[in-house]
């Protein structure tokens, strides 16, 4: 996320849990969008499938407004843990066409203040399922599949109404959106010549909420990467890439009379929702096919948040892969 460049190219991360924000709590998970990509040797070369079991986490614990750390003081929420699990199958019927379902699961622990009196430490646990993901994909500009586009949704299957009696858990810190959104992407990868085993990729993913419910619209998200990957280090059967990418993020304002869209960064106690964010993320991949395993970690280098929300320093990735 997220972890197969094909997938991750075609489809977009796993984004189960942060798209929704309220009025009456504080929360805000939005900076926790995650972008999933993989290596370009991970792109379809033909018919066939692929099966996926994403493991992304992440703890947001700095408060963080504008472009820069904030006190903690000025948000109530003081952590947002997640664990995301996706598996996700892939399967192209020839080499124009092919689909993806991904049905993601998320545990969170959430950390604020709230509770009878309003003032008291409250921890927070549940898991869940996400908001599942349909794409159709299409491999057909070039006879090596290097280039293609996706078009799909993402279904409101997440729960969006989990809390406690207080009301401490806000929209934007459910596991899923209450949405139905379009999802629209692309990618395109190359080899540098020489046969020196250099390749790079760029992708990029828009999710466009279209339907939604209960007073809420998560803002629009759009990810984009470029990355650069070395495919010529073998031991034995087993094959070696490592991995560097540059990934820039924006997500909205959330809108509607439950979204919490406040961007005064001044402001003590304004939570927000939206924001910019261009991450750095090494990374490797070991392939021993048919299986493969991928890891790797996210930076952020820039981060501008509309009004303080919780942030993390860094989120990480393993998935492992089976092509059948």
């Amino acid at each position: 996320m997220k972890n197969v460049l094909s997938r991750s190219i075609l489809c977009g991360a796993v984004a189960a849990a942060c798209q929704i924000a309220s009025i009456s709590a504080h929360a805000c998970a939005c900076g926790c969008g995650m972008f999933d990509v993989g290596t370009a040797s991970m792109l379809p070369t033909g018919s066939g499938g692929m099966a996926f079991l994403d493991f992304i986490y992440q703890d947001q614990n700095r408060n963080w407004a504008g472009n820069g750390p904030a006190p903690a003081v000025n948000n109530p929420d003081r952590e947002i843990s997640t664990l995301f699990i996706a598996p996700t199958v892939q399967y192209f019927f020839n080499r124009q066409w092919g689909f993806e379902a991904e049905l993601p699961f998320a545990q969170r622990t959430f950390k604020t203040v709230g509770g009878p009196s309003g003032n008291d430490p409250v921890s927070l646990h549940w898991w869940g399922l996400g908001d599942i993901r349909l794409n159709a994909e299409y491999t057909g500009f070039s006879d090596d599949m290097s280039s293609g586009v996706n078009l799909g949704v993402k279904l409101p299957t997440g729960d969006f109404r989990h809390n406690d009696a207080f009301g401490d858990i806000d929209r934007d810190t459910e596991l899923g959106s209450g949405s139905a959104d379009l999802l629209l992407g692309g990618f395109y990868r190359s080899y540098f010549p020489g046969h020196l085993g250099l390749a790079w990729f760029a992708q990029a993913q828009l999710d466009l909420p279209v339907v939604t419910q209960d007073q809420y619209r998560p803002g629009l998200e759009f990810n984009t990467a470029l990355g650069l990957y070395y495919s010529k280090w073998h031991l034995g059967r087993l094959k070696i890439s490592p991995l560097a990418q540059l990934i820039g993020s924006f997500r909205a304002t959330d809108t509607g009379a439950n979204a919490s869209g406040g961007s005064n960064s001044d402001d003590p106690g304004n939570i927000g929702s939206g924001y910019q964010r261009l991450s750095v993320s090494p990374g490797i991949e070991l392939d021993f096919h048919p299986w493969r395993v991928y890891a790797d970690v996210e930076i952020p280098i820039y981060q501008q948040m509309n009004g303080n929300q919780l942030v993390s320093d860094e989120l990480f990735k393993f998935s492992f892969s089976y092509s059948f």
